[in-house]
């Protein structure tokens, strides 16, 4: 049996997140870089929901191997956030409202906030300090447009819902790991000395 779904998935996936990679500005990203060297020694708060929060934790546990003070929102060893900390905030929408009350909040006591987002003009782009655009098809779509798709004959993409943000936000995530290893003068022997030896 050929494996047709499988392959168009695969090729789909992987041209979506290509596309979307390359249209990351490099002046946002330079900005997040500065910020983030900035909170070295300050504490930072990553923030998501969803599969968007599972590649935040991806996120804070190599940050925490480059020794940055990081925690992700939920665990109950995260302390208070405070004036001059730092919140990386990950959703496709920027509308998701657990991850836009928590900025909100982490605004009101003097954080930083920065939005990983597919839409700048969201709720979550609007209060955050600076924001780094991956665009890519989230899981919001309006009915019309499915109407529309079903009515052309132009069906669901094989990457549904929020895949190709979510692909490319980790992607994007890991490359930001590798800049401020260079960043820091870092090694890789030096990041898996911090890596669990109980797990």
């Amino acid at each position: 049996m050929a494996l047709k779904t499988f392959n168009e998935a695969c090729h789909q996936i992987i041209k979506g997140v290509e596309r979307t990679l390359s249209k990351i500005s490099q002046s946002q990203v330079e900005e997040m870089v500065d910020m983030m060297l900035w909170a070295k020694y300050r504490r930072i708060l990553i923030i998501g929901v969803g599969r968007s929060g599972l590649i935040g934790r991806a996120f804070a546990m190599r940050l925490m191997h480059l020794d940055f003070d990081v925690y992700v929102m939920g665990e109950t060893i995260t302390p208070a956030i405070g004036k001059g900390d730092l919140i990386i905030v990950i959703s496709g929408s920027g509308t998701t409202k657990l991850a836009v009350t928590a900025a909100e909040i982490g605004k009101e006591v003097g954080a930083k906030i920065i939005a990983v987002t597919s839409h700048p003009k969201s709720d979550l782009g609007k209060l955050a300090d600076h924001v780094v655009q991956i665009r890519g098809r989230t899981k919001v779509a309006k009915e019309r447009d499915y109407f529309l798709r079903q009515l052309t004959g132009v069906h669901e993409p094989l990457a549904p819902l929020g895949t190709i943000f979510e692909l490319s936000a980790m992607i994007f995530f890991d490359s930001l790991v590798a800049e401020l290893i260079h960043r820091l003068g870092k090694s890789e022997g030096e990041l898996k000395k911090k890596h669990a030896t109980i797990e």
